[in-house]
């Protein structure tokens, strides 16, 4: 009998194995402020994490063009926590709103806090932390699949 590794580490899949799923949502439970050029993270390398109802999660968003799951990530901003009121899967790829702004899309997962919380990573062009974006406490947050 053959030991099940990681499917992603062993590079079984060619194509994002996820047809379609449903929506993500939630609300913003705090607002963060910072910036940081060496933070450090280790995006892991699947692409895809499960999420569940009342879990709290941490946004942060970085504007390095080759952040994807398995690769470092250095430049970054805070954006806040959201608590998830509709859980599903996050996938790579996945575009993240709040209250109708789109703030990037999901270049990959941090797990340095687990089993805390867990960094979802959100790339943009646009380094902006979450006061620098006027995000505010309840807001609407949205994570939804937009192509494959």
């Amino acid at each position: 009998m053959v030991a099940a590794g990681d499917p992603y580490k062993e590079k079984l899949f060619s194509i994002n194995p996820y047809v379609t799923k449903r929506e993500i949502t939630g609300k913003l439970v705090v607002v963060l402020q910072g910036k940081l050029e060496n933070r450090g993270l280790k995006l892991i390398t699947p692409i895809s994490r499960a999420v569940q109802r009342n879990e709290i999660h941490e946004l942060i968003v970085t504007d390095e063009e080759g952040a994807v799951p398995g690769s470092d990530v250095q430049r970054i901003a805070y954006l806040g926590f959201m608590e998830v009121g509709c859980g599903g899967v996050m996938v790579a790829g996945d575009e993240v709103s709040c209250n109708g702004l789109v703030l990037g899309r999901i270049a990959g997962f941090d797990e340095t806090h687990l089993p805390n919380h867990l960094n979802i990573v959100v790339y943009s062009p646009e380094r902006l932390d979450g006061v620098e974006r006027g995000l505010r406490l309840e807001s609407e947050v949205s994570v939804r699949q937009v192509n494959r």
